[in-house]
């Protein structure tokens, strides 16, 4: 009864996610050509916003790592030119924190803030 009112003492082991650096714009092309095969998933985070911070921490929450997608981490701060690429090729406007569904060369869909963690990814996979 204890542990249900005031939690465990013991530590949460924490959940990693299988997640791919996005750090360069060549990269933006390789996302394309393998989202022909398997969707790909960019999730877009401001390291200074702590609402792009806890956004993030509910993904990683509730991410199912059983999921067939590929799933890019873009550090806005530090690749800013990255960031704006996305933007332009796959025609999403640039929000933080943001997740673009990628297929077949495309984003499906895409969300921000609290709406990512609203997106059913499993209707985008392949």
């Amino acid at each position: 009864m204890f542990k249900k009112l005031f939690g465990s003492s013991e530590p949460k082991e924490e959940k990693i996610l299988p997640w791919i650096t996005l750090a360069s714009k060549t990269q933006i092309e390789d996302i394309v050509e393998k989202s022909k095969a398997t969707t790909q998933l960019i999730f877009k985070h401001s390291t200074r916003c702590g609402i792009s911070r806890m956004v993030m921490n509910q993904f990683v929450a509730t991410y199912d790592i059983d999921i067939n997608a590929d799933l890019y981490y873009l550090d806005l701060l530090n690749h800013r030119e990255v960031s704006n690429e996305v933007g332009y090729r796959f025609q999403v406007m640039h929000e933080s924190p943001q997740l673009l569904v990628i297929k077949n060369g495309v984003a499906v869909a895409h969300a921000s803030h609290g709406a990512i963690n609203d997106l059913d990814l499993n209707r985008f996979i392949m």
